[in-house]
This record gives C-alpha cells, structure tokens and sequence, in this order.
C-alpha cells in the first residue's frame, strides 16, 4: 500500500499494511534553504521530491474555497506601505486574512477593512528569527479591540459570498499521488475564531464577562456561517476534513469546552458525517483536560496531537483516554528530534509508541511538525522502524 493509501485505509477503518506516518517538513525546508544550511543529497529538490527521499508522507493543509468580501474595501500595508488595495476583494479563509501578511520580510502587515458601518484592523508581524526559522508571523493586533468592533465584524461575515475552490484540492491531490495526504480545511469552530482570531485569549475572558451578549451573539453568527458553509462541502468529494482549532486545554478549558464546543462539534459533525466525511480537529495545544470530552464529541480524529514534552499530556494517558476514539495523527513530539534528546532516549521514545500502539489504528506524525532543528536522519529511522513494525 502508498502511504496516501494508509491514511485512507484508516478513515474506512480499515487495516493498512503498515502504520501510516506523515506530516509537515515544509518549516524544516524553509529553514535550511534559507539558511544555506540544506543537505546536499537534498539541493535542486522539492519539498515533495525530499519526501520521497526521506520515505515521510506529505501532509498539506488546503482551504477548498474563498470569499467575495462584499461591501469591505480592504488595504493592506507592509512597515507603513500600501501593497494591496481592493474593493469587494476574493479572499480566503476569512479572519485569516494572513494571507496578506509577508513571509519573507521582517516587518509588520497592517490590514484594514472598511465597511459602511465601521473599521476594523488587524496587524502581523514577522521578525527576522522566523525568516530563518522558516516559521510564520504571529498575530500581533486582533480585529476586535471595543464593542463598537463587533458588528463591522458581524456585518462583513454576514455579506462574504462563498465561492468553491474544490478543483484545487482535487489538482493537489493528483499531483502529490502516493506519497501525499491533503486536509482539507473548514474555519474553526466559532468559539476558537472568537478567542485566537477575533479578541484573543485574555480579552475574550473579560469579555465573556464584560460584553457576553455581544460575545454570544459573534458565535451565533459565526455559527450560521459555518454551518452553511459545511453544507456546501457536500459537493467536495474527499474522505476527510478538518477544524483548524489548535486546541489548548488551558484556554478552551472544560467548562468552557462543555458549553461553547461540544455541542458544536456533535452539530457539525453530524452534518459532515452525513456527507461521508470523516472529521477532525487540529489539536496541538495541551489535551489531558479534554480528552474525556473529545471522545464525546463526534470528531474522528485528533490531528496534530503534541504529546510531553511538548505539552504535560503524554502519549500514554492521550492512547489510554483515546482508546475508543478519536484516532490520533500525530504523537511524535519534535523535541525528540533534537540533537539535546540522546540517541537512546529518542529510539527508546519511538520503540514505546510502536509497542503500545501495535495493530491499532492510528496516523503517526510529528507534533506539531519537523522543525528546522530536527534531525531528518531521526525522522528517516521511524520511518525505517514503521516500514519494520507489523501490524
């Protein structure tokens, strides 16, 4: 079996041949090459090319639509510079407009979006340190910053015209071949919008006490949205989709979970099941206080999964807790890819996982992914160990 045909066995719950492992090494890759520091065995190659060379499975993360921002003028600018001026602009995956956000210059993008009701701007930033970590801006300024905000918000997410991209995600697909995996993306659930893309985590705190009717009503109609557009995805026709949520037990902790999470996720998932689609969520951040309820919650599979040292949940309590689903993809935490982990820790770490898992499902990769400091020659040994471990 292709490693692609690994991954689709394990969504029909189906066995494979071979436990599946793949994942990202795209941060990896930006890092040495603009560093200079890229293998030589690896210069003139793809991305997708080393990916076959190291033997991993290419994991790609897609948006299978846009957005005609109706009725929004939107400027962006870089250190002070407008390098992009649109009216009713085709944009994906609205509020992550980072799009727009350079990926190769230090310095701060500032996006402002005018509508007839208000203005609203958003900042991004990258340092130098991320150029040559290969990673990406972090969000520096969120959209909603008074409670005047929150409608130009409502108002632009209830005017943004859908627009299908799915012949993009086919064309990836057919490009990577065997080698590859694409995860189609939806937006995150609305709480998750609300506390990473629209306030942040502190100001959504206050303001779930402060503002929480106007909170409330934000995820109502992020709610509405999402729940069109996962209609919609009934005509892409894919195995699997994803919530990129980045979960944090701390943040979205189980009260909150409870409240403003599972019942969205069952809602959703329902809808996506009936369309034959397996989901999941991208739950990178610390999982042990969850776990109890992302079995409950009607996802497929925890993507991403960072187990310790990455997170303080280990890969023993998330297999035990998981055992009846969701399926983990991930459990290899980067740290172990670095030259401070011993030799024999690392091989140890890899032995443990494979032993505990044995013939069970599961998607080994790496949490959150290789990045640039990580040994390639440790990521080629589990694939050697993978390629050896019968199931």
């Amino acid at each position: 079996m292709t490693i692609h045909d690994r991954v689709e066995a394990i969504f029909k719950g189906k066995k494979p041949d071979r436990i599946p492992f793949i994942d990202r090494l795209e941060v990896w890759y930006r890092c040495h090459n603009r560093s200079g520091t890229l293998p030589e065995k690896f210069q003139g190659m793809s991305l997708t090319e080393i990916h076959r060379e190291v033997g991993i499975g290419q994991q790609v993360y897609l948006v299978p639509y846009a957005f005609k921002m109706r009725g929004v003028e939107v400027i962006a600018r870089f250190n002070g510079e407008v390098f992009f001026h649109e009216v009713e602009p085709v944009m994906e995956f609205f509020c992550g407009i980072s799009e727009l956000a350079s990926v190769d210059k230090a310095g701060i993008t500032e996006i402002e979006l005018i509508t007839p009701v208000g203005k609203i701007r958003t900042q991004h930033e990258l340092l130098p340190d991320n150029i040559l970590s290969g990673t990406e801006p972090y969000l520096k300024e969120h959209l909603i910053k008074d409670s005047a905000d929150y409608r130009t918000v409502e108002y632009i997410i209830e005017r943004q015209e859908f627009i299908p991209l799915y012949e993009k995600i086919y064309k990836e697909t057919a490009r990577l071949g065997d080698i590859g995996f694409i995860v189609p993306m939806t937006p995150r659930v609305p709480f998750q919008q609300v506390l990473l893309e629209y306030l942040g985590e502190i100001p959504l705190f206050y303001a779930l006490h402060d503002n929480h009717e106007k909170v409330s009503r934000l995820i109502q109609v992020l709610d509405v949205q999402l729940t069109e557009i996962l209609k919609n995805l009934a005509n892409l026709k894919v195995p699997f989709v994803e919530f990129p949520d980045n979960l944090h037990g701390m943040m979205t902790n189980p009260k909150l979970f409870k409240e403003f999470s599972l019942p969205y996720y069952l809602r959703y998932c329902e809808i996506l099941h009936g369309q034959g689609k397996k989901v999941g969520s991208h739950t990178d951040g610390n999982i042990k206080p969850l776990l109890s309820l992302l079995v409950e919650s009607g996802l497929d599979v925890c993507e991403s999964f960072s187990p310790s040292p990455l997170t303080p949940c280990t890969f023993e309590e998330a297999w035990s807790g998981l055992e009846n689903g969701p399926i983990i993809w991930g459990g290899i935490p980067s740290p172990i890819l670095e030259e401070r982990t011993s030799e024999a820790e690392f091989i140890q770490y890899v032995q443990m996982v494979l032993d505990l898992v044995g013939d069970k499902p599961i998607i080994l990769g790496i949490g959150d992914m290789v990045m640039g400091h990580n040994s390639i020659d440790r990521v080629r040994y589990i694939v050697e160990q993978v390629e050896n471990h019968d199931i």
